[in-house]
């Protein structure tokens, strides 16, 4: 599975994971057969008669456009088409219309004597089991789990809550693999009626080869209350499960969760889902979205890479610049965009190779040279606010990307290796669905976990489960509930509820989070199971590549005046 965001597991494994308005127009029944395939063409500000044209000069027809994003919908022949528009000075970019992927990482920690190292490798925890749920209870202030949630404490979000829980009227878009709107601690402040589901499940790629599995719903479209992942379930729990006395309490307890799901089950992220959700979100007046991905099927993407072919240059083009155009989209309407900044250990500012692109089909790897012209979308694309990892002790994460240009926030994402040993603990707890549990073997039949990365709590009926994951897409939503708090307390009325322009919200971010300094030595050595790797950190204290602005603060930004 591709996550864009989450690390690889402390404990399993590496886990690949991160309304359309568009106008359909007649589909020719040739353009339909095996031969076509699907494309989205984008085109230059002003030139939208000359694609059009275009389309049809190399062959194919127009079946569809998004005049908002500047892109046409097209069928063509699946060998040379694309190249063909390329040629064209009007055409920007051009994309598969594989509903796009993208790519999150998590920890997900059970123990193992496995003491394999390295980002593209598990992780592995050697920590011994904790007490059950009901252990902490009587030992521990606030929700039944709050013992375990170091990273609440560290960002000052456990006194925030009585201060500045959030508002109902502020809307926290999840673009994930789905959100579980019917987990006990997500429930209460998951709008179903605005949730939306943008993927279609795909049983089996172009190749064959099993992608997300056997459809679970009719047409393959999951209700949207749904994640048959569990990644984006995780995410909306840091930001907003509710203190109702199970599990755990979110950064924002009281704002509402929107499922704008963009990721497939497999958890890969197409283009097309990603444009639509993200638009979406602007539509119905969404606050802050949280996108814990990277689109793939490029890592990184580089507009002129010579190891490339022609087509997948215009691909990595039609990434960049549909994403930003989306972006823009959706912060002319108000939308603070909150990613994840990746978990590939890489200085971003200094990327040398690119091992895992194109990452679909599955088995399509080449190793090619990027560099800095080359970028991760939507983490490095303008207008959007990007967040390190850091673990209990408050440095940067071993797995986390870091980089001056690209770092502007730092939260707790998670780091089993942070401190003497593995633990499991000083990962992230937020809920989980039960069905991936019981379908991933990490439930028994009555329902017991199997392995400490997995706490039932049965306080109240039913039972609710919560799982540790590592990864900046754990670092994400933090800093999204800390924006959630800012519109809370900041915002005005305006569509969806309370609106709050992005550049307030960014500012008000920096300003309430808590600076933090490059390590000493700035070329800091991580070690881990007898291997080392060393990051160089830059920048002074107020903005550096490890931290950026420093790490968020839920407790400043409840009580801070601007």
């Amino acid at each position: 599975m591709r996550r864009v965001a989450s690390v690889v597991s402390a404990v399993t494994a590496l886990i690949t994971i991160a309304a359309c308005a568009s106008t359909p127009l007649a589909k020719p029944a040739a353009a339909r057969h095996a031969q076509s395939g699907e494309y989205l063409v984008f085109y230059a500000q002003g030139r939208h008669q000359e694609a059009l044209d275009a389309v049809a000069r190399a062959g194919g027809s127009t079946v569809g456009e998004d005049g908002r994003l500047g892109y046409l919908m097209a069928t063509g022949g699946r060998d040379g088409f694309a190249e063909k528009l390329g040629t064209n000075q009007a055409i920007v970019g051009v994309s598969s219309d594989r509903r796009a992927i993208g790519f999150a990482t998590d920890h997900r920690a059970e123990p193992t004597t496995d003491h394999r190292a390295g980002p593209a490798a598990a992780r592995r925890t050697g920590s011994g089991a904790f007490p059950d749920a009901s252990a902490l209870a009587n030992g521990s202030s606030g929700e039944p789990l709050a013992g375990r949630q170091w990273d609440m404490r560290m960002i000052g979000a456990d006194r925030a809550h009585a201060k500045a829980p959030g508002n109902k009227k502020v809307l926290v878009g999840v673009l994930d693999t789905g959100v579980d709107g019917k987990h006990p601690d997500i429930a209460p402040n998951f709008n179903r009626e605005l949730s939306r589901n943008f993927v279609t499940d795909r049983p089996k790629d172009e190749k064959g080869k099993t992608l997300d599995g056997p459809c679970e719903a009719a047409g393959c479209k999951d209700p949207v209350d749904v994640d048959d992942d569990g990644h984006g379930t995780h995410v909306a729990s840091t930001i907003a499960s509710p203190i109702n006395g199970v599990g755990i309490a979110g950064v924002a307890p009281d704002v509402q969760i929107v499922n704008i799901r963009a990721g497939q089950d497999s958890g890969f992220f197409f283009l097309k889902p990603s444009l639509d959700a993200l638009t979406y979100a602007a539509d119905i007046g969404v606050d802050v979205v949280n996108m814990s991905y990277y689109v793939d099927p490029w890592l990184f993407n580089c507009p002129a890479n010579k190891s490339d072919t022609k087509k997948e240059q215009l691909e990595q083009q039609a990434i960049i610049t549909g994403m930003q155009r989306a972006i823009d989209y959706a912060r002319k309407k108000n939308v603070t965009i909150i990613s994840a900044l990746g978990n590939g250990s890489t200085d971003l500012g200094r990327p040398e190779i690119d091992s895992v692109s194109p990452g679909y089909p599955k088995g399509q790897e080449k190793e090619r040279k990027v560099d800095n012209s080359c970028i991760n979308v939507p983490a490095e694309s303008d207008g959007v606010i990007s967040v390190s990892a850091v673990g209990p002790s408050g440095r940067k994460a071993v797995y986390s990307d870091y980089g001056i240009e690209q770092t502007d926030l730092a939260a707790p994402g998670g780091d089993v290796l942070d401190g003497k040993g593995t633990d499991v603990g000083r990962s992230i707890l937020a809920a989980a669905p039960e069905h991936v549990l019981r379908a991933t073997g990490r439930i028994d039949a009555s329902g017991k976990p199997k392995g400490v990365d997995v706490v039932r709590d049965c306080h109240k009926r039913p039972c609710s489960y919560y799982q540790y994951l590592d990864g900046t897409s754990m670092a994400a939503p933090h800093a999204t509930g800390v924006a959630a708090i800012l519109v809370s307390r900041f915002g005005k009325p305006g569509p969806g509820g309370l609106t709050l322009a992005p550049d307030t919200v960014e500012k008000l971010l920096y300003q309430t989070a808590d600076e933090k300094s490059c390590p000493t030595p700035r070329g800091f050595v991580y070690k881990s199971y007898g291997q080392s790797e060393t990051h160089q950190c830059e920048g002074g204290e107020s903005r550096n590549g490890f931290y950026g602005h420093g790490i968020v603060d839920a407790w400043k930004a409840a009580t801070s005046e601007p």
